[in-house]
Parts: C-alpha cells; structure tokens; sequence
C-alpha cells in the first residue's frame, strides 16, 4: 500500500527544527566561549536602532548590509550577548561561500567550434539580429577579464560591431569600482563568455548567446573561488542600486553553498528575494553536488528563481539521441518540497574565455589551450548560458517581468523523453527540460511560475512556503496530485540504453508542479537525538540508507567544485 508519510512526520520536522536551532546556537556559543570574536551578519526590524546599539558597544561593522536590515560585524560572545539583550536581533555567522566550478578531461589544441548556440537553438534569433543588445547581464563571482578572443577586437569588452559593452568591475571585497578587474581565479570571466562573448570560430559562429549584451563584473571571490556571505549581499546590494543607471536586468549567480536553514530564513537568499522582487532575472546554478536527491544549494533552492542544471552533447554535438543530463548536476527537491531545478542547460565540455596566468588555468594547465580558451564542465556554465539567454529574451520583450521570464522559459523547454514516450529523467533532476531559444521567444505564457507564492509576504515574514514534492513509503520522490510519471524511482536507471528526444511537454498537467505552492509545515523528518535530517528511509530494513548532515560553520560556499568533465 502506498501510504504518504508527510501528516505522519509533521510533528517530529517541527521538533527536529527546533533542536537544529538549539543545537546551532549552542555550537556557536561552545566555540566562541573564549572571548574570540568571530564576523556575524546581524539584522534587525529597525536598521537605524540596530546602528544605534553596535554603536554604544563600540564596535564597527565591516559591511553595511541595508538590503536586508543588516550589517556584517565582528562581535565576541559576550558583546554578542549584550546585543541581544538590549535589541530583538536575528544572528547568523557570516558563512563562507564558494564557487560552482568545472573541470575538463583532454587538452584542446586547436580554436573550439561554437556549438552551444545550435544546441540550444539560438541561432534563430541571431538571425533575426537579437544578439541581446540593450540588457546589461550582471556577473556575481570572481571578477572579469576584459579578453579579446581570436576575432581582432572582439570579445567580452566589444560587442559584434566593435562598440564598448563593458561596464567595469564593482569589487565587494574592498567595496571599490574599477574600470579593469582583478580576476585571479579565471572562473568569472568563463562563465560570462559562455553568456556574452563576442568572438567567432573559425566557421564564423559567434560563441556567447547573448554577444551585445553589455557586462558587469561584480566580484565577491577570491582566487580560490570563496567569499564570505557578507561580501556576496553587498554585492547584491550594489547590484540593486546601479540597476536603473546600467539597465542591469539579468543577474548570474554561479555559486553554490549548503542550506543550513529554511530559504527564507538565510540572509544571503533574503537579498536575492530582495532583488528579484525588485526586478532583476536572478540566474544559478544547482550545483555541482549531483546526482542524489535533494542536493541543491543556497541560492538555488530559492523558489522564485531560475535555478538551473546542467546537460552535456556527449561529444556529439550533432547528434542529439546520447544527450544526457550530467551526473554532476544537483538535483532536487528541496528542503522546503520544491522541484528544483527549473530548467537544464549545457554545461559540459564548454569552452570559455580564459586568461592564461589566472589560478584554475596554473592548477590545471592541460586543459587550457596557450591561447584563450579554457575548457569547463559544471551547472555554473549551465546558469551563464541561462543567462545569455534571458537577455534575448529582454531583448524581444523589455516589459517582460522576471516572473514572465520565468514562465515562459519553463513553458517553452524540451523535456527529454525516453523510446517508450515516457520522461527519461524526473522533473527532480531535468524541471522542464532542456532550455529552447526559439520556443522562448514565441511563447506567449503567462501565469505559470510562482503564481502561488507572494514575496513581498515572504520577505515581510508574514507567509512562507513550502513545495508540492513528498516522499512515499518505498521512498521515492514524488509530486502531490500528478501521476506515476512524476514519482522519482531513485533505484531505475534514467536510460537503460534508450535515446533520448528532446520535445516539448504537451501532457496537460505537465505545468502543473511549476505553479504549486502551500504554507504547511516542512515535510521531512529531522533525527533529533544526531542532529541529523533523514532525507530517505529504506523501509524494507527500516535502517537510514541515504542522509545528509547538518552544515557547521566550517562548511563553504563556493564557485562550484570540480568535477569530471562530461
């Protein structure tokens, strides 16, 4: 009998959250006993009030965070303390972050042909000369190189006319603007190539989606690809105020971190809500933690978002029935029961910009060319590509919201399908599918993402909102209210030597998850006594078969790992 476990574990998530938070302060308190300051994000309903009384205790902040009510500041358990004694204050450790990287396997000795573009169709609106002028793509990581590729003049800094799209560089880290950027890790200036370079092959296709689209670098990591979440939100934060002067309308985040609490409770996706409430298309990655269940990470498992995976051609760029999605991308649900990611985009075996003296190409030099291109599989390309194609999107249509972005991506994607007519992958681990240009740009949707969510409600505290998926007592994934097809058999293989075609989802419930949303309580069970989330049960030997701790403070968030290339 298949018996839903969600009523039966209501009650032990709650108390799991409860003892997860005690067990979090607790830890945080044991390790700072010793009078030793540690940086915390601190927010407050009064920003000003909140100023006030770090300032009586004498201590300045090192990052005004106003977008969320906040301040990054270095404070000792007692001060810590004190603080909250005198204010009502909402304390979080200002956590590490890191990035959604990539790796490549064979090293290419010739110029790479441009075939992203073909694969995902936007050679169609190339054609109609939408090569995504007039939006401004914003860049949240390490910075970016102001490269030329092979085409004279052409590249990151020019568009296909030769005219200057460059913004410059807004520097988190040491809250500066450069007209040049100091990109040490190379990782930036990839994933912003694969969105907007301007450059051709040597068959005269262009490489970037969206090649006129102007750039910004907003950089927050370093050279090993980590940051503190302080620097990420003020990064956010300037993005915010610049957005109307440089028509930033897209804002890439390739970076991947663990969700230690509910999406709406961590500040750094606060300040991504804040700003697509405020009108931006936020763009990231899932992550490079795939293929298990529930693997997505901070700021992808924001709901409003476009969080996207990552496919690979297999090598065969031409030949689209060994497609496959890579085993590297992070899957959902998330902790909250939404479908995760929205949408999958190619991501393996891309070939970018990339400086030669940068810190990926020293610690991986055979996967460089001694040119200009690197090689780099990972969702972070995935998301640049997402990107790129968003601004075609603006492009066509400058009034659409980041809401009708949204919809008509997911409206217009080509699932995958198997020989048999049914999904070759969950919805867990391909959302709509493959992202199409040219359906994008026809389809007319409206009303079919995040419909059922309101984030000024969100945001305000007032509402919060958990997904449609469950789990069922053979433990597998599923969504509430859809069909078998939507059940996640996490022990069949995606395959078993079938092709794969590409099409859209005409079944009439297939938009259905996309815009299912409700304010019950969490759906999975916490194991209170190890502080542990117990994500799957095998129910034959009722022993924990797939599990995930709880993130301490050491873990990081980062541009996303290595992984092997596909």
């Amino acid at each position: 009998m298949n018996i839903s476990v969600k009523n039966i574990i209501k009650p032990l998530s709650l108390l799991g959250l409860i003892s997860l938070t005690a067990w979090f302060i607790n830890t945080s308190i044991d390790k700072n006993a010793g009078g030793q300051e540690k940086s915390y994000i601190i927010s407050a309903s009064s920003y000003q009030l909140l100023q006030t009384e770090l300032a009586s205790l004498n201590v300045q902040p090192t990052h005004q965070l106003a977008i969320i009510n906040a301040v990054a500041v270095s404070l000792n358990i007692e001060q810590l303390a004190q603080l909250h004694a005198q204010l009502d204050i909402q304390v979080t450790e200002n956590y590490k972050v890191e990035m959604s990287g990539g790796n490549a396997w064979g090293k290419r000795k010739w110029q790479p042909k441009s075939v992203v573009n073909d694969l995902i169709e936007a050679s169609a609106a190339h054609s109609a000369y939408n090569f995504g002028d007039g939006v401004t793509i914003g860049f949240l990581d390490t910075g970016l190189d102001q490269l030329e590729g092979t085409s004279s003049g052409l590249g990151l800094s020019t568009d296909l006319y030769g005219k200057d799209k460059f913004w410059g560089t807004y520097d988190a880290i040491n809250n500066s603007i450069s007209n040049y950027s100091n990109e040490e890790s190379g990782h930036g200036t990839h994933v912003a190539s694969i969105a907007g370079n301007a450059d051709y092959d040597v068959y005269g296709k262009v490489y970037g989606v969206a090649p006129n689209a102007s750039l910004v670098g907003i950089k927050a990591f370093d050279a090993e690809g980590k940051a503190t979440y302080a620097d990420v939100i003020r990064g956010i934060d300037w993005a915010l105020q610049v957005k109307d002067q440089i028509n930033l309308k897209v804002l890439n985040m390739s970076f991947s971190g663990p969700a230690r609490s509910y999406y709406w409770e961590d500040p750094l996706n606060q300040a991504v809500m804040k700003a697509w409430q405020a009108g931006i298309v936020v763009v990231a990655s899932a992550g490079n933690s795939g293929p298990d269940p529930m693997t997505i990470g901070v700021p992808g498992n924001v709901p409003y978002i476009i969080t996207v995976g990552a496919m690979t051609d297999n090598y065969t760029a031409s030949y689209v029935n060994d497609d496959k999605v890579a085993t590297f991308s992070a899957a959902g649900p998330t902790v909250e029961g939404f479908v995760k990611p929205e949408i999958v985009a190619p991501g393996g075996h891309l070939s970018g910009l990339m400086a030669f003296d940068t810190q990926i190409v020293q610690d991986h030099p055979e996967f460089h060319d001694g040119g200009r291109y690197f090689e780099m599989s990972g969702t972070s390309q995935a998301a640049g590509v997402i990107s790129g194609v968003v601004a075609l999107m603006l492009t066509q249509d400058p009034t659409l919201t980041p809401d009708e972005v949204k919809c008509r991506l997911m409206d217009s994607a080509h699932a995958a399908f198997n020989n048999s007519g049914e999904l070759a992958y969950s919805v867990f681990q391909q959302g709509s599918g493959m992202v199409n240009v040219a359906d994008a740009l026809l389809s007319t949707a409206s009303g079919c993402a995040n419909q059922a969510l309101d984030i000024a409600q969100d945001l305000a505290g007032s509402d919060h909102f958990f997904g449609p998926a469950n789990i069922n007592s053979d433990g597998n994934f599923y969504v509430e209210g859809l069909g078998d097809e939507y059940v996640w058999k996490l022990n069949e293989s995606n395959l078993d030597g079938d092709t794969i075609i590409w099409r859209m989802n005409y079944a009439v419930n297939a938009l259905d998850w996309k815009n299912t949303a409700s304010t019950d309580t969490i759906i999975w069970r916490m194991n209170v006594e190890t502080d542990t989330i117990i994500w799957r049960m095998n129910f034959e030997t009722d022993t924990i078969i797939w599990r995930m701790s709880v993130a301490d403070s050491s873990t990081g968030i980062d541009v996303n790992n290595w992984v092997e290339q596909q």
